[in-house]
């Protein structure tokens, strides 16, 4: 008894309370029981913390390094030969032959296909037989005209002779009329021929359009006529062959979508890929940028034409290609993983580095851990609020630091403004939390 009398003294004497029994003092006594259990169970639970390192915050970094970044827009399309030719037939008829197949090498000039010609020989004989008949009408009113002005001299030197009694004034006008009557019909005769000759004409160059030739030099992409069958123009002509004009030089056609295309530039480089030969690249050049939108499911779009080198003829016309065009070459920049600005870490994870930190200052520190402080940015706080933001670790504890970045290839990204320096491990995310 007297042995736990002086073990309740001792720790009455810890508490600051008064060993004797009364109503006051017990009821300090039970308090200070209450807050000394309370005292030792969060100190076991600091301490198994401290032991079992499970429930720790870790974190995966990676480093920022400086190199050079370049910056794609990536857009798709389809390839094109740069002179694109549909070769139609303006004449109704039957085609006699066709002189040319797929992929065939044709000049310029060079006869396609055939029509039958026999109704169109026969109005070129009929136009010919036309003019000789014109032309001898031409003939037959030149006499005339040379009759009636001999005639109209006759009379002319009668009268003369005569001192104007004979022939009468009447006949003497009648010859005069006589005469440029037959100049009038010699004019219209040739006239005649004027519009026989243009008649031949047309009926000759109808001749020499059914046989179809090739405007260009080229290759045959498409025939879609075959000897025999019947051609119809109407109000438009059908398309019997389709030319290209060189598929040594060909055109890339993609679709920039609005979002990128103030970037995009003639003269910049690219390279594009197709699926007939995915493990190999195509060099290409923008020619051109055009004004003209389009837009497709809701989203804008702008044809850019790139210039494409087909020299062993490995591409052909309406491959799908899927482009990437050099928009920015950035040289010996700092870069930081697109993660690390992606990063943001949760009040909890903030809350568990800030225990780890204060965990050193013994186990009142481990109790009470300190707020975390609060690190000063490398931009101003103007900079700060529109910039972006990166994580470094610093004792265990998180710590923000605010940049501003510049162009992405989608993996990494130049940092223009911060304190980010090459090799510096930056949080990029978490691994595991208690």
């Amino acid at each position: 008894m007297d042995e736990r009398i002086d073990g309740k003294d001792d720790i009455a004497h810890v508490l600051g309370v008064d060993p004797v029994p009364g109503g006051g003092r017990t009821r300090k006594k039970w308090l200070a029981a209450v807050i000394l259990v309370l005292l030792m169970a969060a100190a076991g639970t600091v301490l198994w913390m401290k032991k079992d390192g499970n429930g720790a915050v870790k974190f995966r970094t990676q480093p920022s390094q400086r190199g050079n970044l370049t910056v794609l827009v990536g857009a798709s399309g389809n390839l094109e030969p740069i002179n694109q030719v549909d070769v139609g037939s303006e004449l109704s008829g039957i085609v006699r032959s066709v002189d040319v197949d797929f992929n065939d090498q044709v000049e310029k000039g060079q006869v396609l296909a055939k029509l039958d010609t026999d109704k169109l020989d026969a109005k070129v004989l009929q136009s010919r037989a036309n003019l000789a008949a014109a032309e001898a009408g031409v003939v037959r009113s030149r006499a005339a005209v040379r009759e009636a002005l001999a005639a109209w001299n006759k009379m002319k030197k009668a009268n003369e002779l005569s001192g104007g009694e004979v022939p009468s004034r009447n006949d003497l006008d009648g010859a005069q009329w006589a005469y440029r009557k037959a100049l009038a019909e010699e004019n219209s005769a040739r006239a005649q021929v004027d519009q026989v000759r243009a008649t031949l004409d047309a009926d000759e160059t109808d001749l020499k359009k059914a046989f179809i030739r090739s405007p260009i030099r080229g290759i045959v992409l498409n025939r879609t006529v075959e000897p025999g069958q019947t051609v119809a123009a109407s109000l438009q002509a059908p398309v019997l062959f389709t030319l290209a004009e060189d598929l040594t030089r060909m055109e890339l056609h993609v679709d920039v979508d609005e979002a990128d295309v103030g970037r995009v530039a003639e003269g910049q480089e690219a390279t594009f890929t197709v699926d007939a030969y995915p493990e190999r690249t195509f060099p290409a050049r923008i020619t051109q940028v055009r004004y003209s939108s389009q837009t497709t499911g809701g989203v804008v779009t702008y044809e850019t034409i790139l210039a494409v080198d087909n020299s062993g003829l490995l591409l052909r016309p309406g491959m799908t290609a899927s482009a990437d065009i050099v928009v920015q070459n950035i040289e010996k920049a700092v870069l930081v993983p697109n993660g690390a600005l992606r990063f943001t870490p949760s009040a909890a994870v903030l809350g568990k580095t800030a225990q780890k930190s204060s965990r050193g200052g013994g186990l009142v520190g481990s109790l009470f851990p300190r707020p975390p402080r609060q690190e000063k940015t490398s931009l101003d706080d103007k900079e700060a609020s529109s910039g972006a933001r990166v994580w470094v670790l610093k004792d265990g504890t998180l710590s923000p630091l605010t940049v501003r970045t510049g162009g992405t290839d989608g993996t990494l990204t130049e940092i223009t403004a911060g304190d980010v320096q090459p090799g510096m491990e930056l949080v990029v995310g978490v691994t595991g939390a208690s």
